[in-house]
């Protein structure tokens, strides 16, 4: 599902390549429908479930056919010459006893043609005569019994065979194996067996795969219903409910990506309802000194009051606020974009910091805040690829904070510290703090929190967003820890390698 969004651009050319007139106009299409014939993902889980089944089916058939087949049929065999060498043992031990071959001596074999019906034992001696052959028993009275006997298969691997010797070991017979109208030596027990085997393989295939495709129905639709979820609440955050959640949790992918989907709606919200405040408050702070210059503008034009020096610095003192506003909205607006160039270089950190801090000393001083300098580090120096000036920049709003919200005879204190490979920059203040509901909109361009506004000495409320600015340019983080009417810290973490 896909939204579109298309505006006039500034010199659209028609199908001939010529120019035609700018256009603002633009057109505006909402998510689409699930295309007509589209196969939803439920169906197609479960087609790849049965897939898999069937496949698994056939590769099971193949690793039968080539290595169960092989080994079944090796399985035969063995069992055929172990029957024609015990039989072909018996012989022998009866032919030592007589001497010669007569009934006595072949009645051996008879106890082999009794194991299986479907099993031919053949007794020849070494001339080729067929002694014995288990077939005449049940042949017609009026066939002939010669010499031929009942031909054994022409292929070799269909007919076992073991000698019958004498006591001094010559060869004076052989016995020969195989199973009753079949090529190979497989007797109708066994090609029943072979035959039902893969019948069942068969069969469980097709029982597989509709085991996969109820199982792959179900689990499809337990993975897609919260997929459904998220689509439906995206839709209703398109169309205007931003309050609209998935509620799709868990420790798995779709878990974490519900989590993620419903954090990221909530800060949409959030981002929303902060760029109404945003409205209203840049409306508000361009307004107090404009209200300012106006009324004592227009005092001077009516008589009111006297157009001299002290009334002229009111107005000029009005123009140097929105001045610095606007330079504060600018300076955001440059680090945002990207426009402001980050001068990395090398630069000793407890020295930047500590100068910082004692050029602060005096302006404390005149407030009645107590201010100091804590270098934690190992051996007082700590260096790290950093742009001064900016760092500078992100730790003085920092402290004018600290210096605006706290009161006579408070404590202001700047440590410095090393975490592994980070550099760790704190501004603790004993200032008014900030409520827990207020702390994640903190660095939130012209935010303050109610108490703050109502303080005469408040700033312009995007120092902090300047701030966070400075250190996403570096890579680094900021912490915030605060408690009401106890004070308030702020953390800069900041890695020591520039991150290329």
């Amino acid at each position: 599902m896909s939204a579109r969004f298309v505006m006039g651009s500034e010199s659209p050319e028609d199908d001939s390549g010529a120019a035609r007139t700018p256009s603002s106009s633009g057109s505006w299409k909402t998510i689409k429908r699930i295309p007509k014939g589209g196969r939803p993902y439920a169906t197609s889980l479960s087609f790849a479930f049965a897939l898999t089944a069937v496949m698994t089916a056939l590769v099971l058939v193949a690793v039968l056919s080539f290595v169960w087949e092989g080994q079944f049929m090796a399985y035969t065999r063995r069992n055929m010459q172990a029957i024609a060498t015990s039989t072909a043992d018996a012989i022998s031990e009866l032919y030592a006893v007589e001497g010669e071959f007569n009934d006595t001596v072949l009645s051996a074999a008879e106890s082999a043609s009794a194991l299986s019906s479907d099993i031919v034992v053949q007794v020849t001696d070494t001339r080729g005569i067929v002694l014995y052959d288990d077939t005449w028993a049940t042949a017609d009275a009026s066939s002939p019994r010669g010499s031929e006997g009942n031909p054994p298969p022409t292929a070799r691997e269909a007919v076992v065979s073991a000698n019958v010797e004498a006591p001094n070991g010559a060869v004076v017979g052989i016995v020969r194996l195989w199973a009753l109208g079949s090529d190979a030596l497989l007797t109708k027990t066994d090609s029943a067996f072979r035959s039902n085997s893969y019948g069942a393989i068969a069969t469980a295939a097709a029982i597989a795969a509709v085991l996969a495709c109820v199982i792959g129905y179900f689990v499809s639709r337990g993975i897609a219903r919260p997929i459904q979820r998220i689509t439906s609440t995206a839709k209703q955050i398109r169309n205007g409910d931003l309050t609209a959640r998935s509620g799709v949790t868990g420790s798995d992918e779709i878990g974490q990506l519900g989590e993620t989907f419903d954090d990221m709606a909530g800060t949409i919200e959030r981002d929303i309802k902060l760029e109404h405040r945003l409205t209203g408050d840049v409306a508000h702070e361009l307004r107090t000194p404009l209200m300012a210059m106006q009324a004592t503008v227009e005092a001077m034009q009516d008589g009111v009051l006297p157009a001299d020096d002290e009334h002229f610095e009111v107005v000029a003192s009005e123009v140097r606020r929105l001045s610095r506003l606007i330079d504060a909205m600018l300076r955001l607006s440059r680090l945002e974009n990207g426009t402001t160039e980050v001068k990395y270089e090398k630069t000793d950190m407890v020295y930047l910091i500590k100068s910082l801090v004692s050029a602060q000393h005096q302006l404390f001083h005149e407030r009645g805040l107590h201010l100091r300098f804590v270098d934690e580090t190992p051996h007082g120096e700590l260096y790290a690829d950093v742009d001064p000036d900016l760092i500078r920049e992100a730790v003085t709003n920092l402290m004018s904070n600290a210096m605006r919200y706290t009161n006579p005879d408070g404590w202001v204190k700047v440590s410095l510290r090393q975490d592994h490979a980070d550099v760790l920059i704190a501004v603790q203040d004993t200032g008014i703090g900030i409520a827990k509901e207020d702390i994640p909109r903190t660095f939130s361009r012209f935010w303050r929190s109610d108490v703050s506004r109502e303080r005469v000495s408040g700033g312009l409320g995007v120092g902090l967003a300047i701030t966070k600015e400075i250190l996403d340019r570096h890579n680094g983080t900021i912490l915030v820890e605060s408690e009401l009417d106890k004070g308030t810290t702020f953390t800069l973490r900041i890695p020591q390698r520039r991150q290329r």
